[in-house]
């Protein structure tokens, strides 16, 4: 096999990436001025474990909503949180505001332009801090993500397992990151993974590094990953409580899954929490189920009869049916109420 020098392999994947560098909304062509760091900043919060295409049309709405750190700063929670309903890993909507509010209020508006300072801020971890550092401030950091390690456990043919070869794959990224446009290298790395060195079916024949990849003749074991726990399975129920063509709706507690979001009223997942005794189950609606990181959930929908004390017990709102799609339901409430209008006159 061909072997070169990291000098090279970089060259080689720059060049490719001038040539064929993905055009997405928050980042700046090859060899542009640097980008906004606001927006390297959004996109790099909402592409953590969610894909580019679910992000692009929520990117474009945030930036259009809020189009710098000062108008997201000011946001209402509730509004924010509404507007990222159905991305995901809600913690990351709480840190997003909480990361603005602290950049608007003790950085006078602008994000620091180092890994070390960037750091600092809430929901900023090393991978993140290392990609705004790079992409926005031209910094020479090490970014890796998981097309990255993709890439290259492939190329060096690791055999370590995920998480444990990590520090190894950040010492080679390391080596073959350039003193000069890192930023545009990184993208370059993460454009290899998702268009190229894919995880099924890669299209080697199309690689810049083909001909030094150690692991190309059996790519897709790579890289090695232990084997997946199984999920432990939760259940809960969720209440269709209707009146006047309104549908009742509370307001999850700031701290845990799904804080601050809208939703139906229900229990905790665990069994304890349910709506009151004053209330009437008219019929089941049937089941909807949802896999969150580290557990399944199976929700009971069942329709009520509001009782006279809900409004006092819970933080409620009355929401029009009809406009329930501006609500902001998480997924998994989306689909319970989904669920629950198919059948309104079962």
């Amino acid at each position: 096999m061909h072997v070169e020098t990291p000098p090279l392999l970089t060259n080689k994947i720059l060049a490719h990436y001038d040539a064929n560098a993905r055009v997405l909304p928050w980042r700046s062509p090859p060899g542009a001025p640097l980008t906004d760091p606001y927006r390297v900043w959004m996109s790099e919060v909402m592409l953590q474990q969610t894909t580019v295409a679910a992000v692009k049309a929520y990117f474009e709405r945030f930036t259009t909503r809020w189009p710098d750190v000062r108008a997201l700063a000011a946001a209402d929670d509730a509004d924010v949180m509404a507007e990222w309903a159905g991305l995901g890993y809600y913690a990351r909507a709480r840190n997003l505001l909480a990361c603005a509010r602290m950049v608007a209020n003790e950085h006078g508006g602008l994000f620091p332009d180092s890994e070390e300072g960037l750091r600092r801020l809430p929901g900023i971890g090393p991978y993140t801090a290392a990609a705004i550092a790079a992409i926005a401030f031209g910094r020479r950091a090490v970014v890796v993500d998981g097309n990255v390690e993709r890439v290259i456990t492939r190329l060096y043919a690791i055999e370590t397992p995920l998480p444990a070869a990590k520090p190894e794959i950040g010492v080679l990224m390391d080596a073959l990151t350039p003193d000069v446009r890192a930023g545009d290298f990184a993208q370059a790395m993460m454009d290899l993974g998702a268009t190229v060195c894919t995880p099924r079916n890669p299209a080697c024949i199309l690689c810049p590094v083909a001909e030094a990849c150690k692991g190309r003749t059996e790519a897709e074991r790579y890289p090695v990953k232990r084997a997946k726990p199984v999920k432990p399975e939760r259940a809960g129920v969720a209440w269709w409580i209707e009146r006047d063509g309104a549908v009742l709706l509370v307001r999850r507690p700031d701290k845990g899954l799904l804080g601050g979001m809208r939703a139906l009223p229900g229990c905790d997942w665990r069994g304890t929490g349910v709506a009151p005794a004053s209330e009437t189950v008219v019929r089941s609606l049937g089941q909807v189920t949802h896999v969150f990181t580290h557990f399944r959930l199976t929700l009971d929908v069942a329709r009520r009869t509001s009782g006279p004390d809900i409004e006092a017990m819970t933080e409620a709102m009355w929401w029009p049916i009809d406009r329930l799609h501006e609500a902001g339901l998480p997924t998994v409430f989306a689909k319970a109420a989904k669920l629950a209008m198919s059948r309104r006159d079962a």
